[in-house]
């Protein structure tokens, strides 16, 4: 077999994809069998690319599930972690903007009660 396109697996089913990864499981185990017993039949580049195929449709599951985890929390108030946008620790921990704009009810009156000046000159 060929190298397995990825925009072919997308198209598959989780069923189909379960089939096809059960094929090529079989298909390295035939490989290393022949590999074992010393055939000419079995090469290394063949194996290599088998075992590239079955990482490209554990892939493609991977992210299916992801993506049906995703659509399912989707508008919810909590998300599981593994789904959450992954950002720097620092970025997470960083107040939004309507925490920014919060002022203390002390800062409320000095704003009110000492308005910022405005002068008839610019120096």
């Amino acid at each position: 077999m060929s190298k397995v396109k990825n925009a072919e697996l997308r198209e598959k089913s989780a069923a189909e994809l379960s089939q096809t990864l059960d094929q090529y499981k079989r298909e390295l185990l035939d490989l290393k069998v022949q590999q074992v017993a010393g055939t000419a039949a079995a090469k290394g580049g063949k194996i290599r690319e088998v075992r590239k195929n079955i990482a490209r449709v554990l892939t493609t599951i991977t992210q299916q599930a992801r993506a049906d985890a995703r659509a399912k929390y989707a508008g919810k108030k909590h998300i599981p972690k593994d789904l959450r946008v992954k950002k720097t620790r620092a970025l997470r921990r960083a107040l939004n903007k309507h925490e920014l704009s919060r002022k203390t009810v002390r800062q409320q009156k000095k704003d009110i009660h000492f308005p910022a000046r405005e002068f008839a000159v610019k120096a």
